[in-house]
């Protein structure tokens, strides 16, 4: 949907700074590449977050059976070829919560569980703007324990969390850590022109083979999915990021209904203002965000919102100037783009109609915008 300020690398180890999706696959595998609606009746949600806290111990005796292995055989792929990752059981009529970049393009997966037993899975729904999919296994309801889900919105810097996984094939392995910080953008390779919002960053060890894996609060809780990594190794170096359970909450219920999930669409890229590019560019405002490109046939564009129109060069640096600057949506105040889209993934839904506050031509205007679903992102 739009430009971030996030910088996100291509090849393994080619540049300094890499973004890997947490993913245990045969050593040909170039890591980097992968890199409240109601839920079920089935499903545990928790209704307190006042529970006492647990020792890390207890924690893993009680998160422990619903944690399995994902191993997954690509299409194109030899029998000898598994890639690996992890999940957590998300109700009692077999129903595993996992990442989209482990399944996608699967031939055969399979679903190993603490005790080791081993049933085939197949995808039932899939959601890669949000890097999440749910797969399905056939057993009696004895089989799974499902983890409870907890309020990601409850989360503060400093919580202390812990994630459970198959880091390098590792089954049944537990790290803990702390939230290193919320509401973060994070881009797929696959969805390059879109980011997923309020993404939690911790320093909980994580590495290859961890994705999909539960990132727990100390009560028991799965308050996100484990999903990447920042490394210039490929492995852990204390940044990963986890898919916030409220995403879950919103997101999974749709793909077990109906295999897919629609997200709002604004339509529009540009850059975040803060004082420094303010002061370099003699924009009237300190904060906010600049549009600059304008999508033909998106919401942003019926709407009548409108991109730069002219060009400015400032020691060396062409910059895109003269469009939109959104400062508020329905009232709230817009500093930065991840407010624009932490507020439609959380508040909105497609067909729902929005009141944009911007700055044009130094004048405050409201905007009126229906959103609309996203495009494919095979497409973009």
């Amino acid at each position: 949907m739009s430009k971030t300020t996030i910088i996100l690398g291509g090849a393994y180890g080619g540049i300094i700074i890499l973004l890997v999706f947490v993913f245990f696959g045969h050593p040909q595998t170039d890591p980097s590449h992968y890199s409240i609606i109601p839920n079920s009746d089935n499903n545990l949600l928790a209704t307190s977050s006042s529970s006492p806290s647990l020792s890390l111990a207890d924690l893993f005796a009680k998160s422990e059976d619903g944690v399995v292995l994902v191993k997954v055989i690509k299409v194109g792929d030899s029998p000898n070829n598994r890639d690996i990752g992890s999940g957590i059981v998300y109700d009692y009529d077999g129903h595993i919560v996992t990442n989209n970049h482990v399944v996608e393009n699967a031939d055969k997966i399979s679903v190993i569980f603490h005790d080791g037993n081993s049933l085939k899975a197949t995808v039932v729904g899939a959601d890669p703007f949000a890097d999440l999919a749910v797969i399905k296994v056939n057993a009696t309801a004895s089989v799974f324990h499902p983890l409870t889900l907890g309020d990601s919105s409850n989360l503060r810097i400093g919580d202390a969390v812990a994630a459970i996984g198959s880091p390098f094939g590792l089954t049944g392995s537990m790290t803990s850590g702390i939230v290193s910080q919320v509401g973060r953008l994070l881009v797929t390779p696959d969805t390059e022109n879109f980011s997923i919002p309020n993404v939690i960053q911790t320093d909980a060890a994580i590495n290859p083979g961890n994705s999909g894996g539960p990132l727990l609060n100390m009560q028991g809780q799965v308050i996100g999915i484990n999903t990447a990594i920042q490394s210039s190794t490929g492995e852990f170096s204390g940044i990963g990021f986890a898919i916030p359970s409220n995403s879950i909450k919103r997101i999974v219920p749709a793909l077990i209904k109906d295999g897919t999930y629609t997200h709002p669409w604004l339509g529009i890229s540009g850059t975040s203002i803060d004082s420094d590019l303010a002061d370099t560019l003699g924009l009237p405002v300190s904060s906010g965000f600049m549009i600059q490109e304008v999508v033909k046939q998106s919401p942003a564009e019926k709407a009548g919102l409108r991109g730069y129109n002219s060009t400015k060069t400032v020691d060396g640096t062409n910059y895109k100037i003269g469009g939109d600057i959104i400062v508020g949506i329905d009232g709230i105040q817009i500093s930065k783009i991840e407010d624009i889209l932490n507020y439609l993934e959380d508040q909105k839904q497609v067909g729902d109609k929005i009141t944009m506050q911007i700055i044009r031509d130094d004048q405050t205007i409201n905007v009126y915008l229906i959103l609309e679903k996203r495009p494919d992102h095979k497409n973009q």
